[in-house]
């Protein structure tokens, strides 16, 4: 992969866009190439597939939201898993941070192109992601997964760097047993010490603790956990993103940005590969299944 375009931001990366739409799939490769001269009218027909694109053919089974920092904005980037391991770039939005109203329009986008949602939805975010309006669009259909990296490591910034070591590993050990509740209680029991050093660590590490651990609940940690107890899958887009746009300084206007996010994304779309245990993940749609009926069976009881 090229690791720069020069610090001229007035074209796109269009030589490595050619190559990779031979490899597109048909309704991607027909996508205007950009121009050398970067014509800000050319923005919504390489921004297209990202905006118009019918998601219901695609069964989507899990989805990555993170942010990239994007010059002086954040880049929103949604990414879909399908039941067989596929990634599907879904779509992006810009934003000044990772705010919960925009993440939240990005998401209704996604139902109205048509995403699957029914048969369950497995949401991997970092700790300062939208969960709330997350459920909000997609209600009792999906489940959160909040990413342990983000979770362990925002817990460990509040302590001395001399500490800071012995704690990631004492808390990644915590996250590692197979079971949520052995995972929950090794947590719970480490509050006290923690709490010594510094209180704020603590509360860091309670937020949202109980979807931190939601793929331990549904008895797929072992066999899920490496590709999906993080947002390390969506890090791993943003760093080949960054390849591309990281160099530029001269950004011009929105759409400029819009327009060479989606070609990055365009190319870098057919090198993804699937994710590590796939072959697991029809027995994660069993429990997200099963998940969901109980949930409407407790909801229907309070009612």
């Amino acid at each position: 992969m090229p690791g720069s375009f020069g610090r001229s931001c007035t074209a796109c990366p269009v030589a490595s866009m050619r190559s990779a739409q031979r490899r597109c799939p048909r309704h991607l490769a027909s996508v205007p190439r950009p121009s050398p001269g970067g014509s800000s009218d050319r923005a919504p027909s390489i921004c297209r597939p990202f905006r118009e694109r019918t998601l219901d053919g695609y069964d989507v089974i899990a989805l990555l939201l993170d942010g990239k920092t994007f010059a002086e904005d954040e880049i929103v980037i949604a990414l879909g898993i399908t039941v067989t391991g596929e990634k599907v770039i879904l779509g992006f939005v810009q934003t000044a941070t990772e705010n919960e109203r925009v993440c939240a329009a990005l998401l209704r986008a996604l139902i109205e192109r048509g995403l699957q949602i029914e048969q369950g939805l497995l949401c991997v975010i970092d700790p300062r992601g939208c969960a709330q309006r997350l459920l909000t669009v997609f209600g009792s259909q999906a489940l959160v997964q909040r990413c342990q990296w983000h979770t362990r490591e925002n817990s460990v910034a509040y302590l001395p760097k001399s500490q800071r070591t012995l704690w990631r590993r004492t808390l990644q050990a915590a996250y590692e047993q197979p079971t949520s509740v052995l995972a929950k209680a090794a947590l719970l029991s480490l509050r006290t010490e923690l709490r010594l050093l510094n209180a704020s660590a603590v509360t860091s590490l309670d937020e949202g603790l109980d979807e931190t651990l939601t793929l331990h609940h549904l008895g797929l940690f072992r066999s899920l956990g490496i590709s999906l107890k993080t947002t390390n899958g969506i890090e791993s887009l943003n760093a080949q993103l960054g390849a591309y746009t990281d160099k530029g300084d001269r950004w011009r206007n929105s759409e400029q940005k819009h327009r060479w996010v989606a070609s990055a994304l365009l190319t870098i779309e057919p090198r993804l590969h699937r994710i590590k245990g796939y072959r697991h993940l029809p027995p994660l749609r069993a429990a997200l299944q099963r998940e969901i009926a109980s949930s409407t069976q407790r909801q229907e009881h309070v009612a």
